[in-house]
């Protein structure tokens, strides 16, 4: 029997609790493990647990699920955990901080069922669940801010200039298939150049990297990749 995708379902409202539960629950490969209406129930559900992926609400009382996400990340202990982010609204406010805490994507609560456990198989897989529109987003919230955000701790130094390519055309939105057509290469070859970049910049995952991307000056606001 193949190994269950353990879950952990963080929201304040019950009824969507056990809503994304009867979800999860009717696909053989994934299991509910744990539910948390806090943010501080999910740090000590995640620290206790171990889950693959936590479906995190960003609006809860008390510690929020910013916080919470930043939490988990931080640890080492829970370095193979995978958070996605719900949100109500597709302009909200809090995805560029979420995906910058640590999590590797989001996803509208009104998306179709099987989004979710489509979305829960990407992240856990090791990918990054960030769609051209969420990095559109990102782009905009770097021109917005009026002072430079505290970059991440990386440099460059030790990526190659095809690693560069791939990073600005991650940074643009495009997935993998749509790199290894624009710089005429294999899949096979963009996957793995994309996991020289994540080891090479001690990224989480994708979304990580867009954010370095922009924050080392590599890829600029309203500066195109040809």
């Amino acid at each position: 029997m193949t190994e269950q995708l353990r879950v952990v379902i963080a929201d304040d409202q019950a009824l969507l609790r056990s809503t994304f539960r009867l979800l999860v629950e009717s696909v053989a490969d994934m299991t509910v493990v744990g539910e948390a209406g806090t943010g501080e129930q999910v740090v000590d559900i995640a620290s206790r647990l171990e889950p693959d992926i936590v479906l995190m609400d960003v609006r809860m009382p008390g510690m929020d699920g910013l916080e919470a996400t930043r939490r988990i990340s931080a640890d080492p202990a829970l370095e193979s955990v995978r958070i996605i982010i719900l949100t109500t609204f597709d302009l909200d406010e809090y995805v560029y901080a979420a995906l910058r805490a640590g999590a590797s994507g989001f996803l509208l609560k009104d998306s179709p069922p099987g989004d979710l456990l489509a979305a829960i198989r990407v992240v856990a897989s090791g990918e990054a669940l960030l769609a051209p529109t969420v990095t559109r987003r990102l782009i905009a919230e770097f021109a917005r801010q009026s002072e430079p955000v505290a970059p991440l701790a990386r440099d460059l130094d030790r990526v190659t200039g095809r690693e560069r390519e791939v990073l600005v055309l991650i940074a643009r939105g495009m997935t993998n298939p749509e790199i290894a057509s624009h710089l005429h290469l294999s899949i096979a070859t963009v996957k793995t150049h994309v996991g020289r970049l994540l080891q090479k910049l001690a990224a989480h995952d994708r979304s990580q990297l867009v954010i370095i991307a922009y924050e080392t000056g590599l890829v600029s606001v309203g500066r195109r990749s040809n």
